[in-house]
């Protein structure tokens, strides 16, 4: 009844049913990307993201960037909008703390965030909302928090959750045990997220978690703390084996992530 590109020119534009089609692009942006995930105890927030390299000669691209010592983010989707946002979010902590001399509360930080986002798709038809999802991990004075952000401004609060391609099948796998996690041990919570991690690789042995194209990310009271590669390996050889049905369910995922995006054009999402 009515041709969708009429409406997708800005993200002013309502279509007559309801939508907005420059935000859904960038949801969909966000959904090509790499996956990240995290969850958290009572005492710490884990993050783990994939690393992609673009060609054999190219470095593995970071996705898990600090903020500061209490605060990282993990990113799916444009890494140069994700940068922006890191800048943004590493000079509100500086100031905070030059002014009050103490860290800056995690929730109140997302919140700043989820406006900022929430600005590029009400200000000006010139602009275009942010094709970047984050998972903010973090420690302040009220404990660990792991908060997501969405294109549209949207923000929540997770025990545990995963963005990115493929993230459907580690969905799955961290509602399952989800209630498990709050009493944890440190290392047991990060051998559940290496776990979770390895729901969304695909069965080809190209593409199977190594300590090149992981990262496993803590922060605690202690702070910020990216593992080595040889901490990371120590993870990934006591890793649960994947059985035909989590093969099936990734099959599954990365059909509905093509479909997801079909509506939007081509970019070069990490």
């Amino acid at each position: 009844m009515f041709n969708n590109n009429q409406y997708d020119q800005d993200c002013l534009t309502w279509s007559p049913t309801g939508r907005i089609f420059q935000i859904e692009y960038a949801m969909a942006a966000v959904d090509q990307g790499t996956p990240v995930l995290g969850l958290r105890s009572k005492d710490a927030v884990v993050l783990c993201s994939s690393k992609r390299a673009f060609s054999e000669l190219a470095e593995h691209q970071k996705k898990v960037m600090k903020i500061d010592n209490h605060l990282c983010i993990g990113i799916a989707g444009l890494s140069a909008d994700a940068r922006v946002l890191s800048e943004y979010m590493r000079n509100e902590c500086l100031n905070h703390r030059f002014i009050y001399d103490t860290n800056m509360s995690v929730g109140r930080l997302v919140a700043q965030v989820g406006d900022k986002s929430q600005k590029k798709t009400q200000e000006s038809s010139g602009k275009r909302p942010y094709g970047v999802g984050l998972l903010v991990a973090g420690v302040d004075e009220l404990g660990p928090h792991l908060f997501q952000t969405c294109p549209s401004g949207n923000y929540y609060e997770y025990y545990a959750m995963a963005i990115g391609g493929r993230s459907t099948s580690a969905k799955t796998y961290l509602e399952k045990h989800f209630e498990k996690f709050k009493d944890l041990a440190l290392p047991e919570l990060m051998q559940y997220a290496v776990d979770a991690m390895n729901k969304t690789t695909v069965s080809k042995a190209s593409e199977s978690l190594t300590s090149k194209n992981t990262s496993l990310v803590v922060v605690d009271k202690d702070g910020y703390r990216e593992l080595s590669e040889t901490e990371v390996q120590s993870y990934l050889d006591k890793m649960e084996k994947k059985t035909e049905a989590d093969v099936a369910m990734e099959d599954a995922d990365e059909g509905g992530d093509a479909g997801a995006a079909g509506g939007a054009a081509p970019m070069d999402t990490a």
